[in-house]
C-alpha cells in the first residue's frame, strides 16, 4: 500500500487483526523505521500507535470537524486531557503577565484550571468547539482556541508560556488554525483582538496573515487600565 498519500491526513485504519485506529497519520520511511526500530518496511504512526505496512488491512482518509489534531513542523495541536490542568495552573494561572492585556484567567487556581479543562473536554462532542493545547515533544507550552461561532464568523485567541515566547510557535499555531477553520470548517471570517500596547500579540496576528480592520478607542479595560482595542480579521479568499 502507498502510505505516503496518507501522510499528515486524518485517517481510519484497520489492521490485519481487525482493530481500528482513527487519527492523524504520519508516514515513516523504511530507512527511518529500520534505524529507530529495526523494521524492514515503511509504516504510519497514528496517535501513539505504529503500524507497519504489512500490518494494515485497509486505510482511508476521513473528514473531521471540531477540535481535530493538527500539526506544524515543530508542534502538535491536540485535545486537552485531565492531566493538563496542573500544567495550565502553573504556567498561566500563576503568571500575572498571562492575563495582563486580557483580564481572562481561567486557570487562576487549581480548581478553576480543573473545571476549565473538564468543560473543554466535555465540549469536544460539539463540532463547532475548537480548543487545543500546544504541545512540543510532550510539553504543553501554549493554548489556542476559537470561540463564539455565529453568522459564519468565529473569534480566535492564544497564549504561550512566557519561557517559550519569541520562538515562532504562536505564529505557526495560529496559521494552522486559521487554515483549518476556513478551509476544513468552511468558516468565512476569523477575528481576533489585542490591546494596542500588546506588541507581541500584534506581531503574531500580523505574521499569521490577519489584517487590522479597525481600532476601538479605549475599547478594552483590564483592572484599572484602559487600552485601545485592535480588531483583526482573516478570510480565506
Amino acid at each position: 500500500m502507498d502510505l505516503t498519500k496518507f501522510d499528515q491526513k486524518h485517517v481510519r485504519a484497520t489492521d490485519i487483526w481487525g482493530e481500528t485506529f482513527i487519527g492523524f497519520a504520519s508516514h515513516c520511511s523504511q530507512a527511518f523505521l529500520t534505524h529507530e526500530y529495526g523494521g524492514d518496511e515503511d509504516g504510519v504512526i497514528i496517535g501513539n500507535f505504529l503500524l507497519y505496512n504489512s500490518q494494515i488491512a485497509a486505510m482511508e482518509e476521513i473528514e473531521v470537524h471540531g477540535t481535530a489534531e493538527l500539526r506544524t513542523e515543530r508542534l502538535t495541536l491536540r485535545r486537552y486531557t485531565p492531566e493538563d490542568a496542573e500544567t495550565l495552573f502553573q504556567s498561566f494561572g500563576t503568571d500575572p503577565e498571562a492575563s495582563r492585556y486580557s483580564g481572562w484567567n481561567p486557570y487562576a487556581t487549581p480548581e478553576k484550571a480543573k473545571e476549565t479543562v473538564r468543560r473543554f473536554i466535555k465540549s469536544y462532542d460539539d463540532e463547532r468547539f475548537y480548543g487545543w493545547a500546544m504541545d512540543v515533544d510532550g510539553v504543553l507550552m501554549g493554548t489556542i482556541g476559537a470561540y463564539d461561532y455565529a453568522d459564519d464568523q468565529i473569534e480566535v485567541g492564544f497564549s504561550v508560556k512566557r519561557s517559550w515566547q519569541g520562538r515562532g510557535y504562536a505564529t505557526a499555531a495560529l496559521q494552522k488554525v486559521l487554515e483549518y477553520l476556513t478551509e476544513n470548517e468552511g468558516i468565512a471570517t476569523v477575528t481576533a483582538w489585542c490591546a494596542a500596547e500588546n506588541e507581541a500579540s500584534r506581531k503574531v496576528l500580523e505574521k499569521a496573515g490577519m489584517r487590522h480592520i479597525r481600532t476601538e478607542k479605549d475599547g478594552l479595560t483590564v483592572g484599572e487600565k484602559t487600552y485601545d482595542k485592535l480588531i483583526y480579521a482573516y478570510q480565506n479568499v
